[in-house]
This record gives C-alpha cells, sequence and structure tokens, in this order.
C-alpha cells in the first residue's frame, strides 16, 4: 500500500500515544499503591528477560547477512558478555563488544 507523508505521520503519532497511554495506565494505576516487596524484587528481573529477547534475532538471524548466522556477530556477543561480566560495567561490554564486532567482520570477513 502507499500512504502519504500524513498518514505516514498520523499512524507514528497514533501508535507513539497508545503505547504512551497504555505504559502510563499501568504506571499511574500503581505508581500511588504500595506492591508487596515480592513483587518489586520481581520487577527488577524484567530488563534481564526482555532485553535477550530483542537482541536474540539480531546476533542470530542478522538482517546484515541476509538472516544467516555470523560468526562475527557472535564472537562479539560472547565478548559483551565476559567483559560485562568481568568488569559489572555494561558500558564496558558494549563497547568491547562494538570493537570486537569491528575487528572480527574486518578480519573475518
Amino acid at each position: 500500500m502507499n500512504y502519504s507523508d500524513a498518514q505516514i505521520w498520523f499512524i507514528i503519532l497514533a501508535l507513539g500515544l497508545g503505547t504512551f497511554v497504555i505504559r502510563f495506565s499501568f504506571l499511574g494505576a500503581f505508581g500511588r499503591i504500595n506492591l508487596p516487596p515480592f513483587i518489586h524484587r520481581l520487577l527488577r528481573y524484567t530488563p534481564v528477560a526482555v532485553l535477550p529477547g530483542l537482541v536474540a534475532p539480531l546476533i542470530l538471524w542478522p538482517p546484515g547477512t541476509g538472516g544467516e548466522t555470523d560468526v562475527a556477530r557472535l564472537l562479539a556477543a560472547f565478548v559483551v558478555v565476559v567483559l560485562g561480566v568481568y568488569f559489572r560495567n555494561a558500558i564496558a561490554g558494549i563497547i568491547g563488544g562494538g570493537i570486537a564486532l569491528y575487528l572480527a567482520i574486518y578480519l573475518i570477513g
């Protein structure tokens, strides 16, 4: 389908507003209520559960290789995990993984 620029912007704004309303309703509803401590403990693991689901497809089936698993990206993911755990710093893992990815692409091809 061909959408005009105005239609595309309307769709983007409508989806953004809808996402905001959904998230704000949850935070607004539970933001003033004291939740039990075990729920607070469980919510701490939400990013740990969501991030691998977002990142894993980009490592295992990267669009840059047409969906084929790539040794360079697997190596970079390994470097990210090792550096992140060793230094206990996400930024160190991200920077090291980026360097490892570009070096692996340059050296392996």
